[in-house]
């Protein structure tokens, strides 16, 4: 589907396949951050601490690592479509598991399988996603598709946050496997005759766009970007609690808010990143390193805390079209693994954010220390970003 992103000509909208997966990212979005408001009634519930249950964060990210890249190599050669439904089930049913399970153990376990399963199914709608659209709007089209974990931010994530605190953390996980369920009739009905099928590719042929330095540079600054903010993000229910001094009833106000955020700085990448992505991308990453600082250092002021969540929310959006675009644009003949081992960047970071977050507050370094060690990460996504432009200037853009 030929586009283009000259002015004044019309861009065709993007196709509804698109959309459809974006309602199933939806899902996925919620499953894997919902317990970030959940985590002081998980560590009461299963008898462990704070950062414990943190950990339950890193561990879905972990499974995401791994489990993104392995799940594109063991289904390369079956249909998109048969990978997209087997995937959502098997969240379904993990999350049925994970609602009965009466241990940290095996929660942990619940939590690292449902990651490989997610990832697995992200890895294959981005390439459905940018295999629907011109190679001039696929940062257009990827932004509909993370417009996913945006809803999730303003909808998903509040509200299990709110049924779980009424009724019980594992309601919420009843609640994320009926929507699954509802994923797979979506999918089923929409994917099948949407053409984004492609012939099934060699793995050979896929690891040879691993060759170039460049996709390596770009998926570190991935990684490093990701782990600041969810450094940040795991730990601000417990922030806004115990050091800004608001009752557990307002962090998913807090949430609401900064999902409307997240759904601007959606809006504005990838209406900006497809023409504009290196400025888009440093805006944003310099924004963010800012407010993760200011978090850090202002909590305890009145209103500070809630407000810089909002804000924060809008640049990681900002930033995802152009992080999401350049790896597709890198990857050449290498889609379906490309997109599975961008997924599992961004997992690096979901993994690193909260481990070096939780060990920053049982190094007696408290609350506020997790968006310090955020800002910090993202400055060193800036620093591998100006290696990316110098890569680019030696070799030519990708």
């Amino acid at each position: 589907m030929a586009s283009t992103t000259t002015a004044g000509v019309h861009r065709r909208p993007v196709p509804r396949v698109v959309t459809v997966l974006a309602l199933c990212v939806f899902v996925l979005g919620t499953s894997e951050f919902v317990l970030t408001g959940l985590l002081p009634e998980v560590a009461a519930d299963l008898g462990v601490d704070i950062p414990a249950a943190g950990y339950l964060i890193s561990g879905f990210a972990v499974g995401m690592v791994v489990g993104a890249p392995a799940a594109a190599v063991a289904t390369l050669r079956l249909p998109r479509r048969t990978t997209l439904v087997a995937m959502l089930l098997a969240v379904a049913v993990l999350h049925v598991v994970g609602a009965l399970c009466t241990g940290y153990p095996l929660l942990m376990a619940v939590r690292v399988l449902t990651a490989v399963a997610t990832g697995g199914f992200w890895a294959v709608a981005a390439v459905v996603t940018v295999s629907s659209v011109g190679p001039g709007d696929r940062a257009r089209a990827l932004s509909r598709l993370l417009a996913g974990v945006t809803v999730s931010n303003v909808v998903g994530i509040p509200l299990g946050t709110v049924l779980g605190q009424q009724f019980g953390w594992r309601a919420t996980f009843w609640a994320i496997a009926s929507l699954a369920l509802l994923g797979v009739a979506g999918v089923g009905a929409l994917v099948s005759r949407s053409g984004g099928g492609e012939p099934p590719r060699r793995l050979s042929a896929e690891l040879v766009a691993f060759r170039r330095l460049r996709l390596w540079v770009a998926l570190g600054t991935t990684a490093l970007y990701q782990a600041g903010m969810i450094a940040m993000l795991a730990y601000l229910a417990a922030l806004l609690v115990f050091v800004a001094g608001l009752a557990p009833g307002w962090v998913p106000v807090v949430q609401f808010g900064a999902g409307l955020g997240s759904i601007g700085g959606i809006l504005l990448g990838g209406r900006l990143a497809d023409r504009h992505p290196w400025p888009t991308l440093f805006g944003a990453l310099c924004g963010a390193a800012t407010l993760l600082a200011l978090l850090g250092t202002t909590a305890t002021l009145p209103g500070a805390a809630p407000a810089i969540a909002v804000g924060l929310g809008f640049v990681a959006f900002v930033a995802s079209a152009p992080l999401n675009a350049r790896v597709f644009a890198l990857a050449g003949a290498a889609p379906t693994l490309a997109s599975a081992t961008n997924t599992s960047a961004f997992n690096v970071g979901n993994a690193l954010g909260p481990a070096l977050g939780g060990l920053a507050i049982a190094g007696g370094l408290g609350l506020t220390a997790p968006p310090l060690v955020g800002a910090v990460l993202v400055v060193g996504a800036v620093v591998l970003a100006l290696v990316s432009v110098r890569l680019d200037r030696r070799h030519g853009a990708p």
